[in-house]
């Protein structure tokens, strides 16, 4: 996977400053605002000729480690759109990096598919103390022990500030010098790799952030003014002049995936990307992400708040070559039966069996009903896709930020409850994703932090924060608004960093997801997923089942109740019934003390089913025994 360094004027990808020959570096630029551009670097200035279609290219006498500007018209210069590294920030100089000067060790890596995935989102400014790669790097083996399979790392393109979600980049090829270099990032996932873990990268392609963003210096077409989204004016990704911008985000992606041997994307919010294009942006973005990476696999999923399920269908199928989505269905069916609360966007959800029983046999609960927070339809029919494509999580940075007080999950309903939809997250055949710090039941929050601006801007994005916000009632009030954390004061940033010590405080639920995760990875049954299929039925108002089918007799019945403790008499549901020959064993319970449960009971005898309150329960199928009991002459 490592390349070898160019010669003469060859470059690897159409855009930002590549090293060429010994302190000689190559620059390339598209500025069609600009009459002239010349590169400024340790006090000299380097003419670049004109090329057709808007850029500027040249050499310059500089090497890695060099800093360096772009002067336009002989006027203000800025840094480089396309700066591999800015060490000073977003409005400090550029710095000219040697991606060959990193001796990677990954060359039998052979990358990852989502069937079978444990992710793990994480914020590295957050994830040590320290919140450096280099730092994060010592917690790689934890994560492994603990059953990761791969990481999610939240954006890293640089921004201004001391700290941020990483959400408002603005330097998309710079990974940020807040947590370290771009050698200390390859070092990070180098060592993923030697221990088997996948990393895959979120990114911004909907928006730049509002502070530190040069690009119109060079020119007017990177966004579309006059159509904004929630977050400032969209790309222009289909308007005027949108060849060279769309080059820009496809080169990123090709630029992450080659240097970095990242291992795939999670594409933020494509719901606000607007694009009329024959081929969607994220599509070619996909595609060329794909042919970058080679003989290696990398998965591409997408946060989408409309549910577009054709994003993971196939060109020839009218899709976009994605392997998964997030499932925000999931997620807020779930905090509704954990918590009650079915408030602003959770209000078209209950909390039941039958929402969990939908997702897991057909992935998204909303496929185009009506859905009456939004006035309208909610999402689009996905009954033909696998159950795996849906990424269902009870964490992410999101949904922790806001409950308000970033309080996590667990923090929010009862110990049993939280125990049985753990088990339901981890087992059911969908793909499941953790939170930083979950998988240890972490009690630090996660709040909504940024430095990104000048005083006015971060009053905007406070007052913003209390606005969307607000559309909870619970957090409506003026004394809950008063409560809420400022976003921008650096205890809030503080107040999220995970303390690790709380994993071998919290024995109980370190023990819980470790085991899962485990049952879920190495059973041979339930390792398959949805393969040789799975159904589901509501056994009472707070109980289900999901049943994993096998034609070896090898099936897997998983029993949840949410709920009080249930006397299953009658009991008029065929998933029960084990297969002949057969009776039910217990394979794994969330009553076990040593996940904090009162310990574990037979509930199933051939008179009846009984379901401890707030459980979950994994039964598999053992010959039987002795003879079947006969029944009672009536």
């Amino acid at each position: 996977m490592v390349g070898r360094k160019n010669t003469g004027m060859e470059r690897r990808y159409p855009i930002g400053a590549e090293i060429v020959g010994e302190n000689e570096t190559h620059f390339r630029v598209w500025a069609p605002k600009a009459k002239k551009l010349a590169v400024m670097s340790e006090d000299k200035t380097y003419p670049l000729a004109r090329e057709a279609g808007g850029y500027f290219s040249g050499t310059a006498d500089c090497g890695a480690g060099a800093h360096y500007k772009l002067q336009i018209d002989d006027g203000a210069a800025f840094p480089d759109p396309a700066s591999r590294f800015q060490p000073e920030g977003p409005h400090g100089p550029s710095c000219v990096v040697d991606p060959f000067s990193f001796k990677w060790t990954d060359a039998n890596w052979r990358g990852v598919k989502l069937a079978s995935q444990i992710i793990y989102e994480m914020h590295i400014g957050t994830f040590t103390p320290a919140g450096t790669w280099r730092t994060a790097i010592d917690k790689l083996s934890v994560l492994k022990e603990s059953g990761i399979t791969l990481l999610e790392m939240m954006p890293i393109a640089d921004f201004p500030g001391r700290f941020g979600w990483g959400y408002d980049g603005v330097n998309l090829f710079a990974p940020t010098r807040l947590y370290g270099t771009p050698a200390d990032l390859r070092a990070f996932i180098d060592c993923a790799h030697a221990l088997g873990l996948g990393v895959i990268l979120d990114v911004v392609y909907n928006h730049f952030g509002p502070d530190g963003n040069y690009l119109g210096a060079f020119s007017d077409n990177y966004l579309r003014r006059g159509q904004e989204n929630e977050w400032g004016d969209p790309i222009n990704f289909d308007g005027k002049n949108s060849g060279p911008v769309r080059e820009f985000f496809v080169t990123n992606a090709r630029y992450w995936i080659d240097e970095f041997h990242f291992d795939g994307f999670r594409f933020d919010a494509t719901q606000t990307i607007s694009d009329d294009s024959e081929e969607y942006i994220i599509g070619k973005i996909g595609r060329a992400a794909r042919a970058a990476a080679g003989e290696r696999s990398i998965v591409l999923f997408a946060e989408n708040e409309r549910q577009e399920a054709k994003m993971v269908r196939t060109r020839e199928q009218g899709g976009d070559d994605l392997d998964g989505l997030w499932n925000d269905d999931w997620h807020h069916a779930a905090i509704v039966a954990l918590t009650g609360r079915n408030e602003a966007y959770y209000s078209d959800y209950m909390g039941c069996p039958q929402e969990f029983v939908a997702a897991a046999k057909y992935g998204y609960i909303y496929q185009g009903q009506p859905y009456s927070w939004q006035g309208a339809p909610r999402g689009s029919a996905s009954l033909d896709l696998k159950p795996e494509a849906f990424v269902s999580f009870l964490e992410n940075h999101d949904q922790v930020s806001n409950s308000a007080r970033g309080d996590r999950t667990r923090l929010q309903t009862s110990p049993g409850r939280y125990r049985a939809m753990t088990a339901l997250l981890l087992l059911g055949p969908w793909t499941p994703l953790l939170f930083q710090g979950e998988e240890f039941g972490a009690s630090t929050p996660f709040l909504y932090f940024t430095d990104v601006g000048d005083e006015p801007l971060r009053e905007a994005i406070r007052k913003g924060r209390l606005e969307f916000l607000s559309q909870f009632p619970s957090v409506a009030s003026e004394d809950m608004q008063s409560h809420l954390a400022v976003p921008d004061e650096i205890e809030t940033f503080n107040r999220c960093k995970l303390d690790w010590s709380e994993a071998k405080k919290n024995r109980t639920l370190s023990h819980l997801h470790q085991e899962l995760i485990k049952l879920r990875l190495e059973d041979s049954r339930l390792r398959l997923q949805s393969e040789g299929g799975i159904d589901g039925a509501v056994l009472r108002s707070q109980s289900f089942v999901l049943r994993y089918l096998s034609k070896e007799k090898d099936d897997r019945l998983l029993v949840f109740n949410l709920g009080n403790r249930e006397d299953l008499t009658p009991a008029p549901e065929p998933l029960l019934a084990p297969p002949s020959d057969c009776d039910w064993e217990i394979l794994w319970t969330s009553e076990s003390q040593r996940y904090g449960g009162p310990g574990a009971v037979d509930i199933a005898t051939d008179e009846k089913w009984i379901l401890p309150a707030e459980s979950a329960l994994v039964f598999r199928p053992r010959r039987r025994s002795k003879p079947r009991r006969q029944p009672k002459k009536r």
